[in-house]
């Protein structure tokens, strides 16, 4: 700031001096010893005034910039406002400065003092609204801390209008008044010879080239910088990074600052959200509810479903402890989920050591009954690094009502029908059998002409708690000795836990085709 207004008070000294176009030559060339002692006292007085009025405005702030913590109101709206007081501060000094100069000046040739109170006036200006761009500028870091809350207040802080304004009056408007008056007055009285009148042309409008070019290049910073950065942090949010923008200006400049870094931080915690759902439903599930909304009822669907129990769980629980039970599970469940996500299904539920997994819905697939098929073939072959546990598998396939139970406070997609039931009697009779996994006849015969060669029909049982017989079938490489296609076999006793699928409908038109 002190080099700004020395530039400016040596301008108008040099300026009056030397660029004034005053009959017969460029300059008034007079000097005078009590006039520059003067001048020099009050350059001196004003850098006191200026270095003091600083420290006195911003003591609030450099004593919190130093303390650190969160602003007060008072602090905060020092730090944003300062540059703008500071320049009404050496606006009332170039105001003092400038009638002493015009005193000054006076002692010499009293028919200059209307020229230099215009000089010195112009002067003032494009000076205090360099300063207040600077200024800006310069405190910018101290802004930064200021609004790091994101509280923008635009009343605490000058417009971008406002500082567009100053720009243009300052790098532009002023000079070409100066320009002007020297023109208005030379056609008007003709007083200037005309090579003292280019001379002082030609000082103002170098002056005027260069307070153009400084304006606009701190006009340009104020706006291209943030906006350079807001783009820069687009592309990385578009890319999936947690982007954010510093926050060092309190006009409409913060706010969009401001309101960039709240959309990303409201962005990640529905990302999160998201995920959560996602983990807690299914990925499938979330997505179509983000997509299409969620709302009670249901839709029928073919689908494939996938039961599998671990055998014995109640005896690990009674001897291992609940952390050693629980890592277990874990294990257990993220091989039941890999493979089953591999294959296109959703798991639908986890209760206890069970897991009901569904292909088919809610997004639908025609190849639902293979996929089924191949997923539990897959699935008894990594389960099988787990020795320490055995398990049964029971697919089965048909229609079912697919949607969200529940009730408007809380409720959970799933699926009901006769294929459920008949999967988890599938699944009981499956631990006793070798190989564990057992599946519909139905299924298999709507399964792929390669997935039908995996497997082999046998007999038909009639399994407990449903009125039609079930032929079953097997993979090839579990085969097990057949049985008369009249032997009638219950399951295993255990009672499968509640999973949506208490009902026992009534049998179906393609059912009883198959019987």
């Amino acid at each position: 700031m002190l080099v700004v207004n020395g530039v400016g008070a040596l301008f108008v000294l040099s300026f009056i001096r030397y660029g004034l176009p005053v009959s017969p030559g460029p300059g008034l060339i007079v000097r005078d010893p009590v006039s520059e002692i003067i001048f020099a006292v009050y350059l001196g007085f004003s850098a006191v005034m200026i270095l003091g009025s600083a420290i006195v405005m911003l003591r609030f702030v450099i004593r919190w910039y130093v303390r650190g913590g969160p602003p007060t109101r008072q602090e905060q709206i020092m730090a944003v406002r300062g540059p703008l007081i500071q320049s009404f501060v050496y606006l009332v000094l170039w105001l003092i400065g400038g009638v002493l100069f015009v005193l000054l000046i006076g002692r010499e040739m009293p028919e200059l003092m209307t020229t230099t109170a215009f000089t010195t006036a112009l002067a003032g200006v494009v000076t205090c609204g360099f300063a207040y761009l600077l200024g800006e500028r310069v405190m910018r870091p101290v802004a930064a801390r200021a609004l790091s809350d994101g509280n923008v207040d635009p009343r605490i802080a000058p417009s971008v209008r406002l500082r567009m304004g100053v720009g243009l009056l300052a790098g532009t408007l002023v000079p070409a008044i100066g320009i002007t008056l020297l023109s208005f007055t030379q056609l008007s009285t003709h007083a200037y010879a005309p090579r003292s009148f280019a001379w002082a042309v030609l000082m103002v409008a170098v002056a005027m080239i260069v307070s153009a070019l400084v304006t606009t290049v701190l006009l340009a910073n104020q706006v291209s910088t943030p906006l350079r950065e807001l783009t820069q942090a687009v592309t990385d949010a578009q890319r999936g990074d947690d982007a954010q923008v510093e926050v060092y200006d309190g006009s409409e400049v913060g706010l969009l600052q401001v309101g960039f870094n709240q959309m990303m931080a409201d962005s990640a915690e529905r990302r999160v959200l998201r995920q959560l759902f996602g983990q807690h439903v299914g990925e499938d599930v979330a997505r179509q509810a983000l997509q299409f909304g969620t709302e009670l009822g249901g839709e029928t669907r073919f689908v494939a479903v996938l039961f599998v129990d671990m055998v014995g769980s109640t005896s690990v629980a009674s001897t291992k402890r609940p952390a050693d039970v629980v890592a277990l599970l874990n294990q257990f469940f993220n091989i039941v989920i890999g493979v089953v996500k591999r294959h296109g299904g959703f798991v639908n539920k986890f209760v206890g050591d069970e897991a009901l997994a569904i292909f088919g819905a809610p997004l639908y697939r025609a190849d639902a009954p293979t996929a089924a098929l191949n997923a539990a073939r897959e699935l008894r072959a990594e389960l099988e690094a787990m020795p320490e546990i055995s398990v049964g598998i029971g697919v089965s396939s048909g229609t079912v009502v697919a949607g969200n139970i529940g009730s408007e406070e809380r409720f959970e997609y799933t699926v009901i029908g006769d294929p459920v039931n008949e999967a988890a009697r599938l699944t009981e009779l499956a631990k006793s059998r070798p190989g564990s996994v057992l599946a519909s006849s139905y299924t298999v015969y709507f399964a792929s002409d390669e997935e039908q060669e995996l497997w082999e029909l046998g007999e038909l049982v009639a399994l407990r708690g449903r009125t039609k017989l079930t032929q079953l079938a097997w993979p090839r490489t579990a085969q097990e000795p057949s049985r008369p296609p009249s032997t009638q076999l219950s399951a295993a006793p255990k009672e499968p836990s509640d999973h949506g699928d208490q009902q026992e409908p009534n049998e179906s038109g393609i059912d009883a085709e198959m019987r």
